[in-house]
């Protein structure tokens, strides 16, 4: 009796951990001078096949730089080999203290309606995306607890064309970190029937440092405004724009 009491608490305990697990997936469209319509940025971190130098991925506030090196709160566990032509880059982190996974893609700045489109259909619980780890599989994509496009918006030069499911189980929350991101990704993010928790009014840096200020105050279950002005100091601290234009630049929830 002592043994079956022992091992129906050991199951209790381990479905308990399990269920404290949450994702998050980043899509980066990685910056890119020839292909997007955007202010051009010094040749070597505005090429869009090279994740290794890139403005959004690998220079020093990029999204796999910043995590990697900038912060003690992530740790790397593992840079994937991806042989894909969308695709350039995958890496995975876990929270240093807590049992919390963000899986980041670099996507070929040439391929950015493709980012837009797939970050969009996982805002609508569509297209998960399953990765083993020493045998524990995590679910991003679709089936991600947090979900974050990274990027020029490109919604300024294209429109999308996603079939969105009418009925979602569970709201997703996003964060969109692109110049104007709430005027021109309203009408998509509605139609998800996804929960903007973090998105943006005016022209940004969409650097991860604002990225890694707003996933702290959705670890720690804040409200949308504190997340907003969490982001707000963060980014005043990095671009020395004045807390009053910072405030102003970020915006959570939908235009009233």
């Amino acid at each position: 009796m002592k043994k079956v009491l022992l091992f129906l608490l050991i199951s209790f305990l381990s479905m308990n951990l399990y269920s404290q697990v949450k994702t998050i997936h980043v899509f980066v469209a990685l910056c890119d001078n020839e292909n997007q319509r955007i202010v051009p940025v010094p040749e070597k971190i505005g090429n869009g096949k090279d994740p290794k130098h890139n403005l959004y991925w690998g220079a020093g506030y990029g999204v796999k730089t910043f995590f990697k090196l900038k912060t003690k709160d992530w740790k790397l566990v593992k840079d994937f080999d991806i042989d894909d032509p969308t695709i350039l880059d995958r890496v995975l982190f876990k929270h240093a203290t807590k049992e919390i996974y963000l899986l980041a893609d670099a996507y070929d700045g040439e391929k950015i309606q493709t980012c837009i489109e797939g970050f969009l259909k996982a805002s609508n619980a569509q297209n998960p995306v399953s990765v083993t780890i020493d045998k524990k599989t995590l679910n991003f994509g679709g089936s991600a607890d947090l979900l974050s496009y990274i990027g020029h918006n490109g919604l300024m030069e294209f429109a999308v064309d996603v079939p969105y499911k009418k009925e979602v189980s569970k709201k997703k929350e996003v964060i969109i970190l692109a110049c104007y991101s709430q005027d021109y990704f309203s009408n998509e993010i509605v139609q998800s029937k996804a929960n903007p928790i973090l998105w943006t009014t005016h022209l940004m840096a969409p650097e991860a440092y604002t990225l890694q200020s707003a996933i702290d105050g959705w670890i720690n279950n804040e409200t949308g405004k504190q997340i907003k002005e969490r982001a707000a100091q963060t980014y005043n601290k990095y671009q020395k724009c004045g807390i009053n234009g910072a405030r102003n630049l970020f915006t959570t929830g939908f235009k009233n």
